[in-house]
């Protein structure tokens, strides 16, 4: 264990056993305990009552070999290192739905819940009767599983598409759980941060955090022309 008393990061590794049934390894597999929070104290095995606090931090990478799993411990200065601040671009820099968005995504017409009628390596999910919503609505999204081995997990989209009255959500990347025939999901419609998505779809231009007029690269070798307009108007309507 490494501890310091500047900004620099502690760490430390955890190694054991899974003798527990209060952790499973289906659960370390899932990246169910990513991210968790740890305390880890001096005891006096005695009398427990005989504490100190010796180390506060959370979960990063899980290893797992058979029963034996090792967990990397971060220390909270790891927390410095995420960038902070805004970016000056184009595309909204807010998640739908979230306090900067401020847009209700549990209104009607934005989620839907439906049952899984078959999946592909717990990454393309088909349903059928799944009616009312247009194609690649759901594209840019979120899934969350509501049953099954899988409960508790989320999963980006990467694609939404109807064909011959079925509908095929593709994730990014695979559920680390199986999934099964049957499962009851929610699907929350998805943005891609434009500013015409936001205002269109959505109807919270208002709210929008990007910059869509920002110049782009081609001004930094504009010239002055006589054509077009130069009326020191907008630049789009």
């Amino acid at each position: 264990m490494s501890q310091t008393t500047g900004l620099s990061v502690d760490n430390t590794a955890a190694a054991g056993v899974l003798s527990s049934d209060a952790i499973k390894a289906e659960d370390i597999a899932a990246g169910r305990y990513d991210g968790a929070s740890l305390d880890t104290w001096l005891v006096n095995w005695a009398d427990v009552s005989m504490r100190a606090l010796v180390f506060k931090g959370f979960i990063g990478e899980i290893s797992r070999h058979g029963d034996v799993f090792e967990a990397e411990l971060r220390g909270l200065s790891e927390r410095l290192n995420q960038a902070n601040g805004r970016v000056y671009q184009r595309r909204c820099s807010a998640g739908l739905g979230d306090m900067s968005c401020g847009f209700d995504i549990g209104q009607s017409g934005f989620s839907t819940e439906a049952v899984v009628h078959s999946v592909e390596a717990s990454r393309s999910l088909h349903f059928e009767n799944l009616s009312g919503f247009e194609d690649g609505w759901f594209e840019h999204g979120r899934v969350d599983i509501l049953s099954g081995p899988a409960e508790g997990l989320t999963g980006a989209i990467k694609a939404d598409r109807v064909l011959d009255g079925i509908r095929t959500v593709e994730l990014w990347s695979e559920i680390r759980a199986p999934m099964e025939v049957g499962d009851q999901v929610r699907l929350i419609a998805g943005c891609d941060k434009r500013s015409e998505t936001c205002r269109t779809k959505f109807m919270n231009f208002q709210n929008f955090r990007g910059f869509p007029h920002i110049p782009g690269e081609d001004w930094l070798m504009s010239v002055p022309t006589r054509s077009g307009v130069n009326d020191g108007g907008k630049l789009k309507s």
